[in-house]
């Protein structure tokens, strides 16, 4: 699995972007992923996960009603639509993929340690 994220940038207070996340070498089935960030001197802080089926879904409340996680199967790839950015959304923004089995297919977890691959993120400014 080779995770690369992309469609970060500077953006004023109250803008939006919208961020991919795309796997090179696979299909995307068969993994949850999820999106975290990291600021400069913080820990790395869950955002968003989705299920492999796509039917669940996690949001930190720090996101929630601002961000909404989705994916396309189809393209491998998901997606972090990211609404009414604030200064303190600046961050590096990393995606991860959690495999999982069939059984488990519906299921999502905020753990980073529950990841398996990581891509190498992109930045993210909101300027205020």
């Amino acid at each position: 699995v080779q995770l690369q994220a992309s469609g970060g940038g500077l953006v004023q207070a109250g803008g939006s972007l919208r961020l991919s996340c795309a796997d090179s070498g696979r299909t995307f089935t068969s993994y949850a992923v999820g999106w975290f960030r990291q600021a400069p001197g913080k820990e790395r802080e869950f955002l968003a996960t989705i299920s492999w089926s796509g039917r669940s879904t996690l949001y930190a409340d720090s996101v929630k009603g601002r961000f909404t996680i989705s994916r396309d199967n189809a393209r491998n790839a998901v997606y972090l639509q990211m609404n009414s950015l604030k200064p303190e959304d600046t961050a590096v923004y990393y995606c991860a993929a959690d495999w999982k089995d069939y059984s488990d297919r519906h299921d999502v977890s905020q753990d980073a340690r529950q990841y398996d691959y990581w891509g190498q993120g992109t930045q993210v400014t909101v300027s205020s």
